[in-house]
């Protein structure tokens, strides 16, 4: 049976990566002002940040109606036929109601669609990576129940640590407060931000100054690796040499089977703003 992986476009997974591996992605939108935009295919990664930067306008971000993910969801099963298997990961469900709009979507077609919508508790390439592997299991000929269990590990036991350039947008964001962004800013604090097991951004840990961060993210990463094989994603927002100096330390401190390095998308840098650098990583097992 032929198994589909679907998803938002805020898990940032490049479109060629997308296209070779025949995942399927519904687009936010991102608006600035009267100005809307549709993620990844009116607006680029590197066009957004062009204007974040440029804007007065703090943008905002608007989730997948259910009759797009309808859609989608029957274009699916039109080009695959009866017997196709539909498995959505999808932006936390704490984050954005893109997840329940998946779910309505699913709910307003027929019953015979075979269609798992699963609420990733993360965001951007963190569940993009979910994602591109599950679809490499499906093209490695595995079924529905062994894809299923894969992405249950992965969602479960994948690390992500993620440290924002400035604090101004998680502060217009309502992520913090304003007291706590100005304090923040004068002593050259770096939060370092997680997600936790309800995907809500949460502060992991707060440190004075960008190296040390990193040091203590690194740290924190040895002591789940522990010598294990590993996968790791390292992401960013317009900071493209830092960000491949850091994935070149990671692969020489850790056992890293395979990597990515991705620039995180409008509908997450709407929230983190440029300068950002993240890591994800799992167990390779």
């Amino acid at each position: 049976m032929p198994i589909v992986i679907l998803t938002d476009s805020a898990s940032d997974i490049d479109a060629s990566v997308r296209q070779s591996l025949g995942i399927v992605a519904v687009p936010l939108k991102i608006m600035f002002g009267a100005e809307t935009y549709v993620d990844a295919v009116t607006i680029s990664s590197s066009e957004f940040f062009d204007k974040l930067k440029q804007s007065n306008v703090m943008p905002t971000t608007s989730q997948p109606s259910p009759l797009e993910f309808a859609e989608a969801y029957k274009e699916i099963y039109e080009k695959y036929g009866k017997d196709v298997q539909i498995i959505a990961i999808l932006l936390s469900g704490s984050l954005s109601g893109t997840y329940q709009s998946a779910m309505i979507a699913k709910s307003m077609l027929d019953e015979n669609i075979d269609i798992t919508v699963i609420d990733s508790r993360k965001a951007s390439f963190v569940h993009g990576m979910i994602c591109v592997e599950a679809a490499k299991a499906a093209q490695a000929g595995k079924n529905k129940e062994q894809i299923l269990d894969q992405i249950d590990r992965y969602l479960d036991e994948v690390q992500v640590y993620f440290i924002v350039d400035t604090l101004e947008f998680l502060q217009k964001g309502g992520r913090i407060g304003k007291a706590s962004a100005v304090i923040g800013s004068l002593l050259n604090i770096k939060p370092i931000l997680t997600l936790d097991t309800a995907g809500y951004v949460s502060a992991f840990d707060k440190v004075r100054g960008t190296k040390k961060a990193l040091n203590r993210v690194f740290e924190a990463l040895q002591e789940y690796a522990k010598g294990e094989p590993v996968k790791i994603a390292m992401l960013h927002s317009s900071v493209p040499d830092q960000a491949a100096e850091l994935l070149e330390r990671l692969k020489q401190e850790f056992t890293v089977t395979d990597s990515w390095l991705e620039q995180i998308g409008p509908v997450i840098g709407t929230h983190t703003g440029p300068g950002l650098l993240g890591i994800v990583m799992v167990k390779d097992r």
